[in-house]
């Protein structure tokens, strides 16, 4: 979660050459102030229905795609096709996370309550409550519900099915009285953070969740006491997404332009997080972070629209730049992946698709245009609800400043889908920490 409340940053807009290709030289923004949408140009929906507004285009006809290349991709031989299935409008303001697990997809706002979707379906089915407004990041995890709210603190919930599906709170982080009681005894491990939480990130074999704020500190949590163990003083600019790998390792990503790669060292008793890399993003803050399913590539996107990988060696330290994604006008504000495809929103009000080729390069498929705000969150899963089908679906769901939550489907034959070889025969070598 970003402020809303600071200046705008200058947003760079790119060229490209007849041939698709990038420019020989980024123009970036270097600012490191987060963005005002206050006055960005868009008319925001009116409210007129007392519950929700549904223009679901389910009769609307199929869009063909036929991208050009992009940097770095290569032009496919058969094009994708992409509609709107489902679009809510609620009245809890501006859609600033989702996140989905158990069959179910969760949307928090910059209201109190959290919304809660069943899948295929996309039908209301909960809600769940706090005492406080503004939902700025999620996580679904088994059966818990991670929640972070504006006043810096997470509520944790429990699914269950006992009489049909309900959620239980379980805990608040940090807990009631915790920060009194140490700030008495002169520790400040259990405080919460000194400014707003953007992040949070499960490790659930290791019993911790992380939180990453605007005070540029990550705090690690053990679960199953609600306990602070560590604060990490991560990076010198406020931090904007938190990602965790399947391994263990930590990736933070920060206004000051960096992606730092941490590990966790179980010898140690006092520094249990160790800063092993740093990965700069050509002078851009980086705003978010997504891994695909093997771990095998990162992303970040980046406030001058660009979308920087990098992809991953045997050991953690070994990461290679592979190169940018570029289409975007604004901001990159999310991120998802799934299988070969990764997903992005923008300020500019636009989600791209794009798919990883066998050959390691990325196309893009399809450019989602109907948000008339900044698309500040994403998911993506595969299929047509489980559907086996002559062509691939990609569902992806997005989340807007604009009080919009849209549903999209995209399709790709399958005889032009590839498969990701994880190495893509790049010759990995050993970063230095910078």
């Amino acid at each position: 979660m970003s402020s809303l409340d600071s200046p705008n940053p200058s947003f760079a807009i790119r060229e490209t050459t007849p041939t698709g290709t990038a420019p020989s030289t980024f123009l970036r923004s270097i600012s490191t102030k987060e963005p005002s949408f206050s006055t960005f140009p868009y008319s925001p929906p009116r409210f007129s229905s007392p519950i929700s507004l549904h223009t679901s285009p389910l009769s609307s006809p199929r869009h063909p795609f036929n991208p050009t290349a992009a940097a770095g991709s290569s032009s496919p031989e058969t094009s994708s096709s992409y509609r709107c299935i489902s679009s809510v409008l609620k009245k809890d303001g501006q859609i600033l996370c989702i996140a989905v697990g158990n069959g179910f997809i969760y949307t928090g706002s910059d209201s109190n309550v959290i919304r809660i979707w069943k899948q295929p379906e996309f039908t209301e089915c909960g809600r769940l409550k706090a005492k406080t407004s503004m939902v700025v990041a999620m996580e679904v995890s088994h059966d818990r519900v991670y929640a972070a709210y504006g006043d810096g603190k997470i509520r944790v919930w429990r699914s269950t099915w006992d009489s049909g599906v309900k959620h239980v709170k379980l805990a608040t982080i940090p807990k009631t009285g915790g920060a009194v009681r140490n700030l008495i005894v002169g520790k400040d491990k259990m405080m919460k953070h000194m400014g707003p939480i953007t992040s949070i990130a499960i490790n659930v074999s290791d019993d911790t969740l992380y939180s990453a704020s605007l005070d540029k500190t990550i705090k690690v949590w053990r679960i199953r006491d609600s306990k602070c163990i560590e604060t990490i003083q991560a990076h010198s600019e406020p931090i904007n997404a938190l990602v965790v790998a399947d391994d263990g390792v930590l990736y933070s990503a920060s206004d000051d332009a960096t992606v730092r790669v941490w590990r966790r060292y179980f010898y140690s008793e006092n520094q249990l997080h160790t800063l092993i890399l740093t990965l700069t993003a050509k002078y851009s803050p980086v705003k978010t972070l997504t891994l695909t399913l093997d771990d095998g590539l990162l992303y970040g996107g980046c406030t001058d629209g660009y979308i920087h990988y990098w992809h991953k060696g045997w050991f953690s330290s070994q990461l290679q730049y592979g190169g940018a994604l570029q289409g975007h006008t604004h901001a990159v504000m999310c991120l998802a992946s799934v299988a070969n495809y990764v997903i992005s929103g923008s300020a500019d009000s636009t989600s791209r698709v794009w798919a990883r080729e066998q050959d390691g390069r990325h196309t893009m498929l399809a450019v989602l245009v109907g948000h008339r705000g900044p698309i500040r969150c994403a998911i993506a899963f595969l299929g047509r609800f489980g559907e086996e089908t002559e062509d691939e679906y990609c569902t992806i769901c997005t989340g807007s400043l604009d009080g919009v939550l849209k549903m999209w489907r995209v399709t790709r034959p399958k005889s032009s889908c590839g498969h990701l070889n994880k190495t893509n025969g790049h010759e990995y070598f050993e970063l230095q920490e910078g």
